[in-house]
């Protein structure tokens, strides 16, 4: 599986400068307001800048201005390398530049280092509206002759280009992010839903039911693991049920042990749902290469969180995970090489370290990784 090797941040928020290996699974830890959701969102905003959704990323963010450092930075640069196997990185960057009330694309590039080559072969290499890219017929850059949108990316408008740039598109155009499961009364887990074919519950569980049904019918293994998963948490928990309510609609039931008729979704605790979501997203075979979460603890009880820790590992050989969160008691669950600590440097910008990087094995033979982070050994506290 090709994979992000590392990103740089540049004028982000809180994120002034920022260099970070990025691991199979990394979750971020720090004080709140240090920069773990900031890093999230740069992620969603590489994202859209592949699949053609910057324009409308950066405005749900509330612009250019609201997500520069403050005082700091009039441009924001983003930056990834992924692996090519038997060559060196494919580096893209691109640096977003605050005009007037709106912003322009002031400069990306798309190359890779080649043995035996002073400079790097450029797939694209544009400089606000001088727009390049390398034309394989032609073998050389060129300029686009067909009506290219300023304020959307080359790499999200060029024609296909070799296998590995359209990888690195896939996998950034893919990434997807999860924020934490709204459970109101009239949230859509809690709702019948379509009967539909689904590969994943949906960021609000608008898609769980069908999902789960459609895993129960073409892949019983994974669907299994679902309800294993489930029953090591609920003990009492027996089944998951798809009764139809409608035409086209299902509902779903869980059946507890303590229970003669089942429960419906809307009479779940606020904890079992989004556990029963999170494992369901976990098990899912269809997860994007980046998969980002923020706050997966949240409502749930601290003895599901060893379990939850086990399902984010395992999904991690499919998927690159980034988990957000504050909780020293999923902290306690995890391995230095999986957790980035996220500290504030003298001049308030954020940081991140590998907590493995770290001198505290002496620590560590004595104490848990929680109780090292709650004394302040490894920083990210407020």
């Amino acid at each position: 599986m090709n994979k992000i090797n590392r990103i740089k941040i540049d004028g982000f928020r809180r994120l002034e400068h920022l260099d970070l290996v990025v691991r199979p699974f990394m979750v971020l830890i720090g004080a709140n307001g240090i920069g773990k959701s900031t890093l999230l969102d740069a992620f969603s905003l590489l994202s859209a800048s592949a699949s053609g959704r910057l324009n409308d990323s950066l405005s749900q963010l509330g612009g250019i201005a609201s997500i520069l450092t403050r005082d700091r930075a009039d441009e924001v640069s983003l930056s990834v390398d992924m692996d090519v196997p038997g060559h060196q990185p494919l580096e893209y960057e691109v640096r977003l530049k605050q005009r007037s009330t709106g912003y322009s694309i002031s400069r990306e590039v798309l190359s890779q280092r080649r043995a035996g080559y002073l400079n790097p072969f450029n797939h694209i290499n544009s400089s606000e509206t001088d727009i390049r890219y390398y034309e394989i017929e032609q073998e050389k850059l060129v300029r686009p002759d067909w009506e290219h949108n300023p304020l959307e990316t080359s790499l999200s408008q060029v024609p296909k280009m070799f296998r590995q740039p359209e990888e690195m598109r896939r996998i950034l155009a893919t990434a997807t992010q999860y924020h934490v499961l709204e459970v109101g009364a009239r949230a859509p887990v809690k709702l019948p839903q379509a009967m539909k074919p689904a590969t994943l519950p949906g960021a609000d569980g608008e898609d769980l039911v069908p999902y789960l049904y459609y895993l129960r019918e073409t892949d019983h293994d994974r669907f299994d693991m679902v309800i294993d998963a489930l029953q090591a948490a609920f003990p009492s928990f027996e089944s998951l049920n798809f009764p139809p309510v409608a035409a086209g609609m299902l509902s779903m039931t869980w059946k507890d042990k303590n229970f003669r008729k089942p429960l419906y979704m809307n009479e779940l605790s606020e904890g079992t749902l989004r556990f029963l979501w999170l494992a369901s997203l976990l098990q899912s075979p269809a997860l994007s290469t980046i998969t980002m979460i923020d706050e997966p603890e949240v409502s749930l009880h601290p003895e599901l969180l060893n379990m939850l820790a086990e399902l984010m590992r395992e999904a991690s050989k499919r998927t690159q995970l980034v988990i957000a969160t504050h909780s020293d008691r999923l902290i306690r669950f995890l391995y230095p090489n999986e957790v980035v600590v996220m500290d504030m440097n003298d001049a308030g910008g954020a940081t991140a370290s590998w907590a493995d990087l770290m001198d505290i094995e002496n620590w560590l033979a004595e104490y848990s990784l929680d109780e090292v982070w709650r004394m302040g050994r490894i920083g990210g506290r407020a």
